[in-house]
């Protein structure tokens, strides 16, 4: 497809491929995939086999094991695939680039000046020897609480260091023409960068006007649905019924708001390794952990809420009693209003209250240091059930 950027794996991704019905190799850090070519190899496929999923530059320019010919060089020059991405850590740090690119790395004095001037709780940000800000990282040994707040994201250093997106352009564009492996992808969107403005997911304005929700949306949109259902059930139940299965259905919300986050938001493992999957992962989901702090894009986009609730609702319906249904469907989506709105108020405000703070100290760890824990927004019942708690503090 035209336009699209080489695809970048890390040597660790080249490793997984190592057998002889996925094999790969890196050579001079292009990544090559010899799957179809090592039966015609004219030294046998044993040789190409013992170095799947290895570096084999010294091995074909060794005159000592066989030097190869520029022929050589040809007819692997036609099986390449992408190119090698080096991952370096220094002082807590993660940077990727490309192996070309990985001569400029980050000064020791510029990175012993930024810790120098980081407090416990702010996000780590690396810098060029010029000064100028680089992408928002995380930092397994950053201490996050309810005082953090991120640093602005150098949007132009951020692409030089990462060759991920371009945040001055159209990011669905981008996605959807990409050619980032799977691996790749979901190591950069929980890198949260931060901008203190929405980036643009479209290049036109009614389809990027669909894709921003202010907060109010949601109680405007909702409260009358719970209200119909509480009315709906009234006309059978009396008020002790309606308020207990209006319990239940806050419940309920919470079960089914740690499934969708867990296993519908987060279904990494499973995601197929396509442009387009990962294009609609993104739009999902990815793009709330790539920029966490984006007021627009915290709650759910009206058009994404009805099509999750119309199936649910349709399952009350077919499980209980038409007047039992409307009384825990109101419960539902009132648990759902509270969730959307404490899902912003603990991205964008300084919250009252121990379990508030407590919890955005929660899911902000969820964003900044494991992703693959602490599925819960508004309490921890599900995670600790489950095992996906994860325990705050130094």
């Amino acid at each position: 497809m035209p336009g699209r950027m080489a695809p970048r794996y890390t040597r660790e991704e080249v490793a997984k491929h190592n057998t002889p019905s996925d094999l790969w190799v890196i050579s001079n850090n292009k990544v090559y995939e010899l799957t179809e070519f090592v039966l015609d190899h004219p030294g046998g496929s044993d040789l190409i086999e013992q170095w799947a999923g290895k570096d084999v530059t010294s091995i074909m320019s060794d005159p000592d094991q066989h030097e190869h010919t520029q022929i050589a060089y040809d007819v692997l020059k036609e099986l390449c695939i992408g190119e090698v991405v080096v991952e370096s850590t220094s002082n807590g740090f993660t940077r990727t680039s490309t192996f070309e690119e990985s001569a400029s790395q980050v000064t020791t004095e510029a990175l012993n000046q930024v810790m120098s001037n980081n407090n416990s709780y702010q996000t780590t940000i690396v810098e060029e020897a010029n000064g100028q800000a680089g992408t928002l990282l995380s930092n397994e040994k950053l201490v996050i609480d309810e005082t953090f707040k991120p640093s602005e994201t150098n949007i132009n250093t951020d692409l030089q260091q990462e060759h991920f997106l371009d945040l001055n352009k159209p990011l669905f564009y981008q996605m959807f023409h990409c050619n980032y492996s799977k691996e790749f992808y979901l190591k950069q969107i929980h890198k949260p960068r931060f901008l203190p403005y929405s980036a643009r997911l479209f290049g036109h304005p009614h389809l990027e006007m669909l894709t921003k929700t202010p907060w109010y949306v949601i109680p405007a949109l909702w409260l009358p649905a719970t209200y119909y259902h509480i009315y709906m059930a009234s006309e059978t139940l009396g008020n002790k019924s309606i308020t207990v299965l209006f319990i239940i259905g806050i419940f309920l919300w919470t079960l089914i708001e740690y499934t969708l986050h867990r296993f519908i938001f987060h279904i990494d493992q499973l995601l197929p390794d396509h442009p387009y999957a990962l294009s609609v992962h993104f739009a999902l989901h990815g793009i709330h952990h790539y920029l966490p702090m984006d007021r627009l894009r915290l709650v759910m986009p009206p058009v994404l809420g009805m099509s999750i609730a119309t199936p649910i609702v349709r399952l009350g319906y077919m499980i209980f009693p038409e007047y039992i249904a409307h009384g825990i469907i109101a419960g539902a989506f009132f648990g759902y209003i509270c969730y959307d709105l404490t899902h912003y108020h603990l991205h964008h405000a300084r919250p009252f209250g121990h379990h508030l703070r407590e919890m955005k100290s929660y899911h902000l760890n969820h964003h900044y240091k494991n992703y693959e824990s602490g599925y819960g927004i508004t309490s921890k019942i599900w995670d600790r059930v489950f095992g996906t708690e994860i325990q705050l503090g130094p």
